[in-house]
């Protein structure tokens, strides 16, 4: 059966749920296709089930992309505040956490259900599951051939994200449609991710996994440099935590990362004025400053001894001692991959689209948003900032 539409929004996350509504309350008519059977389950899972649905503090500058200016248009017209209104006119309670992130007081749910109610409003006509099959342009009109039919529609938002967390239906289908209608992409790679290291060269620090700690990290030069402090978390593997998390967007293969384990201190220079007035063993005076855990195991990988009385230590090893863990070099040779990525950096190029519209510049009434658009952004809400902006923009001009 052929359905003539105004609208068809491909994928039912964050952004497509948003531009549907958006455009359904403009009065187009919307019909919204996925082919997962659950609604919006990168939503529910986010957060630890709470969602971090933006950052209070959410700009330009916090993300990534090969046209950094591309993103500024539309987080301008709808700001985290924008969204905040929502929530509120919906009732769903929330709190800052950390750094201007944001979650709901109860469940990610509320998030969700909230869309789903904006669709409603708009009229929008929700199918799933329901697989596109194919995409073609005939003249001003798109034929969307799907499992349940043709569709026909003067406009197609691809609002399908990238390919983090396979297990739940991600899909190169943004990238396949880009290449069909000869879109440049940008390619992509699993970010916001842990990060590995050689199995051999990481068994020394095996033994610390479980140590979490507030660290300096830093990858990268100039334009392309990231620098964070956040926290750091040893796994078996290799590094996690946010800080990891964060580095992960900027890093790039086969670079270092360095991180400062004691932010706060000049070790070097403490160790050395401990050896003038301790008489203490290096073991204590460095379990003085970090995890007793670590301590033990940092003296172990650089083979000093943990019961020398620091005192009798020469200047010269105490100071690299102190630079190893101000100054720790490392390098990974990957990540977790998709499989444990937030998200995906990279995706369709910027270049190629309407910074006002998110429409495709060479095939009028197609457009890309959310995850699926090369533009990333750091961990802490800024993703769904972009994923509403983006689908705000869309659902506007669509």
């Amino acid at each position: 059966m052929t359905k003539q539409i105004d609208v068809v929004v491909i994928g039912a996350g964050a952004a497509g749920l948003m531009c549907a509504a958006v455009a359904g309350q403009r009065g187009r008519s919307v019909m919204l296709l996925d082919h997962a059977t659950v609604l919006a389950e990168k939503i529910r899972i986010s957060g630890g089930g709470r969602c971090n649905f933006t950052n209070l503090y959410a700009g330009p500058q916090n993300f990534l992309s090969e046209n950094p200016h591309f993103c500024k248009s539309a987080l301008a017209r709808y700001t985290p505040q924008d969204f905040l209104s929502l929530m509120k006119s919906h009732g769903i309670a929330y709190h800052e956490k950390h750094k201007g992130q944001l979650f709901c007081d109860d469940s990610a749910e509320q998030v969700i259900q909230m869309l789903k109610v904006e669709c409603i409003r708009g009229k929008v006509e929700i199918r799933m599951p329901c697989k596109v099959l194919s995409l073609k342009k005939n003249g001003d009109q798109f034929e969307v051939e799907t499992d349940q039919g043709l569709v026909l529609a003067s406009s197609v938002i691809i609002a399908t994200g990238g390919l983090s967390i396979p297990k739940i239906g991600a899909t190169d289908f943004a990238y396949r449609i880009a290449k069909q209608f000869d879109i440049a992409v940008i390619t992509p790679v699993p970010a916001l991710v842990p990060l590995t290291f050689d199995a051999e060269s990481w068994q020394v620090f095996v033994p610390l996994a479980g140590i979490s700690m507030e660290v300096e990290i830093e990858t990268g030069t100039k334009k392309q440099r990231g620098h964070f402090r956040e926290d750091l978390l040893f796994t078996h593997r290799g590094l996690s935590g946010p800080a990891v998390l964060q580095i992960s967007s900027y890093w790039q293969e086969g670079s270092e990362i360095k991180i400062n384990l004691l932010p706060e201190i000049d070790l070097a220079e403490q160790l050395i004025h401990e050896k003038s007035t301790s008489r203490k063993n290096l073991g204590n005076v460095l379990a003085s400053y970090l995890p007793q855990r670590l301590a033990e195991g940092w003296l172990q990988v650089g083979n000093y001894q943990a019961d020398q009385r620091i005192a009798d230590m020469t200047d010269k090893s105490l100071r690299a001692l102190g630079e190893s863990l101000n100054n720790w070099k490392i390098t990974p040779n990957g990540s977790e991959g998709y499989r444990k990525a937030e998200v995906t950096r990279g995706g369709i190029d910027t270049k190629a689209l309407s910074q006002q519209t998110m429409m495709a510049n060479k095939v009028p009434g197609l457009y890309f948003i959310g995850e699926s658009v090369d533009v990333t952004g750091w961990l802490g809400g800024f993703n769904f900032q972009w994923a509403w902006a983006s689908g705000v923009a869309a659902g506007q001009a669509a």
